[in-house]
């Protein structure tokens, strides 16, 4: 008979993997108390990260619908639950990694499918959404100050080819009243 305890964890892990945009799984062995309250800091409110039992997390996953992690969930185990971008959460999960040894990337999920560590390592040099979004409206201005050029273009030329007209016509006329003059 299953506790009322481990009932509702198993029931409050399926809710986070159903309302996370990603999840990354790590080991932490090694770790202070302080390190990780540094690393929960380092990811800030965007994302969660919770020590759990490894058959309580299969059990969650398996209720949330979660396919193939299961080998990820061996020795002590953690999960990076992601409410925000998932290029935030990699990019703080790989720096503190890179500072303490002791914590190691052992997967993620996300978009309906297992990610690897290299996959993961990927999505942390990816810019962020606010850095990717000001790129392209760069671009699209651009873009529009070139078609605005072109599309203007046209009427300068005509522009320019009345006030030659104009010009040309007053030199002829200028001409044509002096040569009686001459004669």
């Amino acid at each position: 008979m299953a506790k009322p305890d481990k009932v509702a964890a198993v029931a409050e892990i399926a809710d986070k993997f159903r309302t996370s945009s990603a999840t990354v799984v790590t080991e932490y062995t090694g770790l202070s108390v302080s390190q990780l309250s540094q690393l929960r800091r380092a990811l800030g409110t965007s994302a969660k990260y919770r020590v759990a039992k490894n058959s309580l997390v299969k059990r969650a996953a398996e209720d949330a619908g979660i396919e193939g992690l299961d080998d990820l969930f061996v020795g002590p185990t953690a999960i990076t639950f992601v409410e925000g971008e998932a290029v935030d959460a990699a990019k703080a999960l790989r720096d503190f990694a890179k500072d303490n040894n002791a914590l190691v990337i052992k997967g993620g999920y996300m978009d309906g499918r297992p990610l690897s560590v290299d996959e993961i390592s990927k999505i942390a040099d990816l810019d962020s959404r606010e850095v990717l979004l000001s790129k392209a409206a760069g671009a699209f201005k651009a873009k529009l100050s070139q078609a605005a050029a072109l599309f203007q273009a046209p009427a300068s030329q005509v522009a320019r080819l009345a006030a030659a007209l104009e010009d040309k016509r007053k030199a002829e006329s200028g001409d044509a009243a002096e040569a009686p003059a001459e004669s």
